[in-house]
């Protein structure tokens, strides 16, 4: 795939989190390269051949899992009361780059330029591909950069910076990293999963033993890192670390340790630790991801634990709310979503709900307890759906695409055919992108009353993908769509027919 050369830094740093205080680290390596690489049933469906969901499956969950996550660059993002109903953000040429878990808003919308109408071979085409070691991670940009990650030779984790326009390696880091995931989670991989976030000035990155590594974006020089497992003694995650952080202006959010944490972006400083649980194969560590939500004018972060989904408070790390999710083995997965002052969710083997939070805690509940709305048989496994209009839109555990009303719980229509194990959301207006795991990428619009695939198109080279899809524009208004599948790194250019 290319010459690269290897330059090893003589100085590189780590901190130690409880002070702030650098240390040296000789474990990073930026690379200098030239590398480059080339309800109702859904009449109009089309269909994808049906993909089984084996036993296996439930524990693929904690691959590409709702794993990436940042805000505003302003600070504490500034959201409607209910954003998770709109039907998209407003368009405009200059979006923000998609730079964690499911976009700048972390709600899969997409506001840069109008879709072209169809997706195809002619107006899909590959700008660059990089061929890359095994990953779960989704990609993020700064607008400059691509940031990957891959698990090496299952000794080692690899993060890297790639020219956005061409696929050249800007550089490389990388640190021991690596473990076996039990059971039958092994027959899918021991890789990395989370999806590091970027702020601009610096990338973070969960590695799948409870690591936190800080680097600097534009050099890849390692800032600080904190060894979760180690500090706390916590030991390592049995399934290994999958929540992906999630940033304000000067901190960061994320799970780990058995808990919930909140330091500071700027030297790791710890400034609360909260929602501590029991360790365990069946209830340590974490699969789902946190978000944030304004709920009533309150401000809080909405937390999943394997076994329970909870309101905290985001400056002192009170919690607010909590309530037990009904979970098989501890598989909660889904990023929570916040509707109408409620709280979605859904977990594998189980059903879907929508939790009335009171109104004492930001909801608008007159109960003084949590309760549920309403319960659904709809299962939703792991992959988070998109929201359009107060509808979800969600694929289920047998794979098949549903919607839900959220307001009442009531399932619109099911998919006739599997859309596969696992697929992520890009959205606009009353359309959305859907990337499936063996790499067919639909163009859907969304409709309460019926399901209706536009167009579907196989991306050349792709069979395995279980990374979120991402998106983003150039100066020039190109849109690019970027997909990590499990031995590549591509950028598509979708242009207008």
């Amino acid at each position: 795939q290319g010459n690269i050369t290897l330059t090893i830094s003589s100085k590189q740093t780590s901190s130690n989190h409880s002070n702030g205080t650098a240390t040296p680290n000789p474990r990073h390596k930026p690379i200098s390269t030239a590398h480059q690489s080339s309800g109702k049933q859904c009449p109009k469906l089309l269909p994808s051949g049906f993909i089984g969901q084996a036993i296996a499956c439930s524990f693929a969950a904690i691959f590409a899992l709702d794993a990436a996550n940042l805000t505003t660059a302003c600070g504490f993002p500034v959201q409607d009361a209910n954003p998770s109903a709109k039907t998209t953000a407003a368009i405009t040429d200059k979006p923000k780059p998609w730079n964690q878990w499911r976009g700048p808003e972390r709600d899969t919308q997409f506001s840069g330029p109008q879709w072209p109408k169809s997706i195809d071979g002619k107006n899909l085409t590959t700008l660059w591909q990089a061929k890359q070691g095994p990953s779960y991670s989704g990609p993020i940009t700064d607008g400059k950069y691509i940031y990957s990650t891959e698990t090496l030779e299952k000794k080692e984790e690899v993060v890297r910076a790639l020219d956005l326009k061409t696929g050249e390696v800007k550089w490389e880091a990388r640190w021991p990293g690596a473990m076996q995931v039990p059971f039958f989670a092994a027959s899918n991989g021991s890789w990395i999963r989370s999806t590091p976030a970027c702020d601009g000035k610096r990338v973070f990155v969960v590695g799948i033993l409870d690591t936190l590594h800080c680097l600097d974006a534009e050099s890849g020089k390692e800032l600080w890192m904190i060894d979760f497992a180690k500090e706390y003694q916590t030991g390592m995650p049995s399934f290994g670390a999958v929540c992906s952080p999630m940033m304000d202006e000067k901190h960061l959010y994320l799970q780990a340790a058995n808990s919930f944490f909140k330091l500071r972006k700027e030297d790791g400083k710890v400034v609360f630790r909260t929602m501590e649980e029991n360790g365990g194969m069946m209830s340590g560590g974490s699969f789902s991801s946190p978000a944030f939500a304004k709920m009533q004018d309150k401000q809080q972060i909405l937390v999943q634990s394997r076994t329970n989904l909870a309101g905290v408070e985001p400056e002192t790390g009170q919690v607010l709310w909590q309530t037990e999710v009904p979970s098989f083995r501890g598989m909660n997965i889904l990023t929570p979503i916040e509707f109408e002052d409620s709280v979605f969710t859904s977990s594998y083997n189980n059903q879907s709900y929508l939790y009335q939070i009171p109104a004492s805690k930001g909801g608008s509940s007159n109960s003084n307890n949590v309760s549920t709305a309403w319960s659904s048989p709809a299962k939703g496994y792991m992959s988070t759906p998109t929201v359009i209009d107060g509808y979800a839109y969600m694929l289920l555990q047998n794979g098949r695409m549903g919607c839900l009303e959220l307001k009442t719980g009531e399932r619109k229509w099911t998919s006739p055919k599997s859309f596969g194990d696992y697929c992520s959301f890009v959205t606009q207006g009353d359309k959305f992108l859907v990337l499936s795991n063996d790499g067919v990428l639909r163009l859907v619009k969304a409709s309460p009353d019926d399901c209706e695939i536009i167009s579907q198109y196989q991306l050349p080279g792709i069979t395995d993908s279980w990374a979120h899809i991402g998106m983003g524009v150039t100066g020039d208004n190109q849109i690019q769509i970027y997909v990590r599948s499990i031995d590549a790194m591509t950028v598509f250019n979708w242009s207008q027919n």
